[in-house]
């Protein structure tokens, strides 16, 4: 696997935390809602943001020790 230059980490880890707030945002709010057909939108949004973050967590560079 290729390195990612300087920039690209960032932008990489600035996705994750955006999404990790996303996934977040969704759980959080599909407890509280009343409405069926929206609470199932935002457990389907979680778990493909769960997917997502699962993806983008296989170009995360792993620190050599």
């Amino acid at each position: 696997m290729k390195t990612l230059g300087v920039h690209e980490t960032l932008e990489l880890h600035e996705l994750l935390t955006f999404k990790s707030l996303c996934l977040t945002k969704s759980s959080t709010m599909s407890a509280l809602v009343q409405d069926e057909e929206l609470k199932n939108l935002l457990t389907q949004d979680a778990a493909q943001t769960k997917n997502h973050l699962q993806t983008l967590q296989q170009f995360v560079p792993r620190r050599e020790q």
